[in-house]
């Protein structure tokens, strides 16, 4: 029946499954004790990945934003996005954690704290990629107003901006709790319970669609750093090397930024498009486990490299900074 397909999809797959489901007395007619304990036996080892992934990621991007808050010069606002992008991978990393908490530990199963712990992984991963988004959005305009743009971007403009996003994606993480779940009619469940197929769809192209806009941005992004590559190349010939290699730096990492992002969560994306809830737990695990991965990938990307925060972070750990650090400035090239 429903229920048992229900079964087949736990974990983060389930998002906050509770431990004890379809094992009422009709499922248990159906399917042996046996069958039930090698289907957790299957799942066990997934979950405990996801939750180690959640560990590293909420660590990792818990040392971005004590490094952002602890240090006064780092206030501007392409700093705010990546502590944006930072917060939001930090409460994925902890609802990966307290998922795998509700699952294994809670007893008795509670719905709300099921429901809870979902809405908190739609929040967070909705709000990561909103702010990668908003990263992208923030260099496309930099360099199309270069002159300008600076002076024109606030930080309370920014600020308000941010706080709207995270709203939004706080309203995408209360739809489980406002009833838009499968708990009462399995039937409607996606891969990822209790979202339902429909929530799931929404969801599904709607990243498809931000993930395409980024995508123009970025090659918009790689035109223009190409133009101002040749002007300052025609009027100073003498750092046409140096900026021909700034250039290809920013195309690498325009590269492994859409690269990385592709390949976590488009097949993720699609699979749950397509897929339903009686499609075997193992496709969806060995599909959202790349994607919860881009949230550790995320602050080596866009703040490790980042020249003001690697000094921040050399000065924390070592009170000095190594001669053999860069200090050259960013230019328009540098993507």
């Amino acid at each position: 029946g429903s229920g048992t397909r229900g079964g087949l999809a736990e974990g983060l797959p389930r998002l906050a499954a509770a431990p004890g489901e379809g094992r009422g007395a009709g499922s248990a007619r159906r399917c042996p004790g046996r069958a039930r304990r090698g289907s957790a036996a299957v799942r066990g080892p997934w979950d405990i990945a996801l939750c180690a992934t959640g560990t590293a990621v909420a660590g990792e991007n818990a040392l971005v934003l004590a490094v952002l808050f602890y240090t006064p010069s780092l206030r501007a606002p392409m700093f705010l996005l990546i502590g944006s992008l930072a917060l939001a991978d930090l409460l994925a990393g902890l609802g990966l954690v307290a998922n795998f908490a509700v699952r294994y530990l809670l007893r008795p199963p509670s719905e709300a704290a099921e429901l809870a712990a979902a809405g908190l992984l739609l929040a967070a991963f909705s709000a990561s990629v909103c702010s990668l988004l908003a990263i992208t959005v923030d260099r496309y305009l930099s360099l199309y107003n270069a002159l300008t743009y600076h002076s024109e971007r606030t930080l309370g403009f920014t600020c308000a901006m941010v706080l709207l996003m995270w709203l939004l994606c706080l309203g995408v993480g209360l739809l489980p709790l406002l009833g838009w779940n499968c708990l009462r009619d399995q039937s409607s469940c996606s891969i990822l319970r209790p979202v339902t197929k429909d929530n799931a769809a929404v969801l599904a192209v709607t990243f498809l669609l931000l993930f395409a806009l980024m995508m123009q941005l970025y090659l918009q992004i790689c035109k223009i750093a190409f133009r101002h590559a040749q002007q300052i190349a025609v009027q100073h010939q003498f750092i046409a090397t140096a900026q021909a290699t700034s250039t290809r730096k920013g195309l690498s990492t325009l590269s492994l930024i859409l690269g990385t992002f592709a390949l976590c969560w488009i097949p993720f994306a699609i699979y749950s498009l397509v897929a339903d809830s009686s499609y075997p737990a193992v496709y969806t695990y060995s599909l959202a486990l790349p994607a919860t991965c881009n949230s550790l990938i995320n602050p080596i990307i866009y703040a490790f490299r980042n020249p003001d925060i690697q000094k921040s972070l050399w000065l924390a750990c070592c009170g000095c900074i190594p001669s053999t650090f860069s200090s050259r400035p960013r230019t328009s090239s540098d993507v």
